[in-house]
């Protein structure tokens, strides 16, 4: 019994749409193109985008060029060629914006399920409604109003020629966040665009019916009335129609003082607007900007931690984001040049839009524990690999930071009551400590590293005198083992070395130590250079 020949088109087309789904190719092919046309993420979006702005105003000033001069074969064939990408375009959005063969696999996948005839007709009708809507969207209609000139037949069709630059919506991102201020204010400008018809029609039907007659004047029809009254409520005057007749001047007053009523409530529609929008638009801009950077450092809090170490990764040009809730506080950032976004930084969406998955570190520096908790696994989750780096206030918050996922905790108040509390007393190391925490550039933390049958390998930390070069001992990270009960100026490291602060005049170095040391710059340099001499 052969299949009938509906049945066996079906299959095959049903056979086509599994293929379709099965190609990597086809699907790598199609993310290619919604990358380029609509991933604002996409570096190759904002070459497309530049390209095509480009093109559309090459195009428009060719096409007036056109009015009053020949283009030649050159000419005409470029605009053949750019007429080309504007239709490829058009087609490429409609080819993206669904998957028609999804669409059509669902409905045979659920009447399978069942037990029913397979039909075409839901399927397509339900592709077609997918792709009605793409065409009936603003910008689409602008795109296809945009290549109707290029085959106009009736000169009446060049007043599309005006929707190419209209293209430019689509394009670049100021004249889009404009229109969206003019699309959340619909509501009040629909309001005063309905208030000036009224004012419009009332103005221009009394000028006609005062001034139609009346000798030498300039009104021909009811048009020029509703010109003149335009030109009146918008306070710009050309002076080419004026009333002759005492009433005309009277609803001429009249127009004119409603004019100034109506600019003033416009203006205070769009500013008030903008200034709604303009967060958002510095937020999108910020966004856009940090999308085209890569292992970058997310500063989470810009209190009094924050600031300077902003401020420090300013001046050694890392490329950071600082990201902050508090509007003054974003602000501040602002004034001191740095790239700044006011947001949530826990939340997974701002993250993504920061580009944290190509983020080489993230800084937890809120002034509240649970927020940097919370920030440590949002990044986590979303980048596996970042550096977490988070601040504690509390010290029984620490271990919480570090099940949160942060690979260093510091809690900054523990540390300087630390310092305070070992070098109180010491001239000495109370001017470096007071230099450092101060912000003075000369003072600065360094290593020096022990090396294997050097001056230093195996020598007790008492036969050096870093007093005598105007240094203090903050500490050595060293890989050796230590008992399950270490001493308690002894604290392990995630990378398995070990950190000792300030440790005990009978501690021997070992090849591989590294002794960290404060001091002014000068005071390293020369502690090194006698130590290169082996004059120490």
């Amino acid at each position: 019994m052969t299949t009938p020949p509906p049945q066996r088109f079906a299959a095959t087309v049903v056979k086509a749409c599994y293929a379709l789904r099965a190609s990597v190719r086809y699907r790598r092919i199609k993310d290619f193109f919604r990358a380029v046309l609509e991933d604002p993420k996409s570096p190759m979006r904002r070459a497309f985008d530049l390209s095509m702005v480009v093109l559309v105003l090459f195009s428009v000033g060719l096409l007036v060029y056109e009015v009053r001069n020949d283009l030649g074969a050159f000419g005409t064939s470029f605009e053949a060629f750019i007429v080309t990408l504007f239709v490829l375009e058009y087609l490429l959005r409609l080819w993206i914006y669904s998957d028609a063969h999804e669409i059509l696999l669902e409905h045979y996948e659920r009447a399978d399920f069942l037990g029913i005839p397979f039909r075409f007709g839901p399927p397509l009708r339900a592709i077609l409604r997918t792709k009605w809507e793409f065409m009936t969207t603003p910008l689409a209609i602008i795109d296809l109003l945009a290549i109707l000139p290029s085959y106009r037949s009736l000169r009446i069709l060049r007043v599309f020629l005006l929707f190419r630059l209209f293209k430019l919506f689509r394009y670049a991102r100021s004249v889009t966040s404009f229109s969206q201020v003019l699309a959340e204010k619909r509501v009040e400008l629909s309001v005063l665009g309905v208030f000036m018809a009224f004012m419009l029609l009332v103005s221009a039907s009394a000028l006609y019916y005062f001034e139609a007659d009346y000798p030498g004047e300039h009104l021909e029809d009811f048009f020029d009335a509703l010109y003149w009254a335009l030109v009146t409520l918008s306070t710009v005057g050309y002076g080419d129609i004026t009333p002759q007749t005492t009433e005309g001047r009277l609803v001429t007053m009249f127009l004119i003082v409603a004019g100034l009523g109506v600019i003033s409530f416009f203006t205070s529609i769009i500013v008030s607007a903008f200034n709604e929008k303009l967060p958002e638009i510095r937020r999108q801009q910020a966004c856009d900007a940090v999308q085209r950077r890569a292992r970058h450092t997310l500063v989470c809090g810009f209190g009094r931690v924050g600031q300077d170490v902003a401020r420090r990764l300013a001046r050694d040009k890392a490329r950071f984001v600082v990201v902050d809730a508090d509007e003054e506080r974003v602000r501040l950032a602002r004034l001191e040049g740095f790239l700044a976004i006011q947001g949530d930084a826990t939340s997974d969406d701002l993250l993504e839009r920061l580009n944290i998955a190509q983020a080489v570190r993230v800084l937890c520096l809120a002034g509240n524990d649970v927020v940097n908790v919370s920030i440590a696994l949002s990044a986590r989750q979303l980048n596996p690999g970042v550096e977490i780096i988070a601040r504690a206030n509390h010290k029984e918050n620490i271990g919480k930071l570090n099940l949160a996922g942060a690979d260093h905790t510091v809690a900054p108040y523990q540390s300087i009551s630390l310092v305070a509390a070992e070098y109180v007393g010491q001239p000495v190391a109370f001017e470096v400590v007071y230099g450092m925490f101060t912000g003075d550039e000369r003072v600065r933390l360094d290593a020096v590293r022990v090396h294997p049958g050097g001056r230093l390998d195996g020598r007790p930390l008492g036969s050096l005198d870093f007093s005598r070069y105007r240094l203090i001992l903050f500490g050595v990270v060293s890989q050796r083992d230590w008992p399950a009960e270490r001493p308690p100026w002894v604290y392990p490291l995630r990378t398995g070395a070990a950190f000792h602060f300030n440790p005990p005049a009978d501690f021997r170095l070992q090849a591989g130590d590294r002794i960290l040391v404060f001091g002014h710059g000068f005071s390293v340099v020369h502690f090194k250079d006698r130590l290169d001499s082996g004059s120490i």
